[in-house]
């Protein structure tokens, strides 16, 4: 759903252990590239084809029209604030049964906003465990014939998520960091879920640098409008703490 963009993007994916005595507000931010595959169906409403399609990176971003990404961390003493924007659109080709050729277009925004408690603080490992709401903003438009016959419904929902997230430490310089969150149960969507890891070298106190994999999905249906969509592929990122 996003191309291979540079975005100030998800926190959850920053490196570094922030002192587990402190008692003042501090935070990081992310800026990072997504080399994201794309698969999954799109059935804009109840006895509207469905459209499948199945996109490799290097597809998504020829085909990407735009992503943004935007979120921060912040903790003070054992609580942990976590927030992001994001917004990307995409348009993938594919087949509507008996072969007719259509174009699918997908637009999605989502803010995720969690709140949690430091569970587990020492000097190699610290975990985090967090709950709140992903809202979601997706819209998908299913061209068939050239254009000559164009489907395009909107939805809007929100899905509680619970969460957790692990920094361990390595070495001096190194670290890896484990995300992952679950949500929707039917209150929103069906189900969304999200995986990250990734590997982080400190550059200094202040700067990281990591490398990874993340997933995200998504399982809507309502309506007879379904869509269940999986955006998976490596990261690279760059922290900054504050």
């Amino acid at each position: 759903m996003a191309r291979m963009a540079l975005g100030l993007g998800m926190a959850i994916l920053a490196g570094g252990m922030l002192p587990a005595a402190a008692q003042e507000w501090s935070g990081q931010i992310t800026p990072y590239v997504w080399g994201v595959g794309l698969g999954g169906d799109l059935t804009p409403f109840s006895g509207a084809p469905t459209l499948s399609f199945d996109r490799s990176p290097a597809e998504v971003i020829k085909d990407s029209r735009g992503a943004f990404f935007v979120s921060g961390l912040a903790r003070r003493d054992r609580l942990v604030l976590l927030g992001d924007l994001s917004w990307s659109e995409s348009a993938k080709d594919g087949l509507l049964p008996p072969g007719v050729p259509a174009e699918g277009k997908l637009t999605q925004r989502s803010l995720t906003l969690l709140a949690g408690w430091r569970v587990h603080d020492d000097q190699r490992l610290t975990m985090d465990a967090l709950a709140g709401l992903r809202a979601w903003h997706i819209r998908g438009r299913v061209a068939v014939a050239g254009g000559a016959v164009q489907l395009s419904p909107g939805k809007d929902f929100v899905d509680p998520i619970v969460a957790l997230r692990a920094n361990v430490k390595l070495a001096p310089d190194w670290s890896a960091i484990f995300y992952a969150d679950v949500g929707g149960f039917g209150a929103g969507s069906e189900q969304t879920s999200q995986f990250l890891a990734t590997l982080n070298y400190r550059v200094n106190d202040r700067f990281y640098v990591s490398a990874g994999y993340r997933q995200l999905n998504v399982d809507y249906r309502s309506g007879g409008t379904r869509l269940d969509v999986t955006m998976a592929g490596p990261i690279l990122g760059a922290t900054w703490r504050f």
